[in-house]
């Protein structure tokens, strides 16, 4: 990392991609079969969901709130 600090195991465990409308990109990728971890969260942060990747890794896909700096 830029910090000089390295993963450890259970540390830095997925990837994000911030999105614009969770909530429609979450339909559209269950009408394809996507596999989701879990049901959209809401937080301080935004609107998050895990899905998992042909291999089976996360991502998570991130809608941040509007009210962040």
């Amino acid at each position: 990392m830029l910090d000089g600090s390295v993963p450890e195991p259970g540390g830095w465990n997925r990837m994000v991609i911030e999105v614009d409308d969770l909530a429609s990109l979450v339909e559209t990728l269950k009408g394809e079969g996507t596999i989701f971890r879990n049901d959209i969260l809401s937080g301080v942060g935004g609107l998050q969901i895990l899905v998992e990747d042909p291999s089976g890794n996360p991502i998570e896909l991130n809608q941040p709130s509007e009210d962040r700096p």
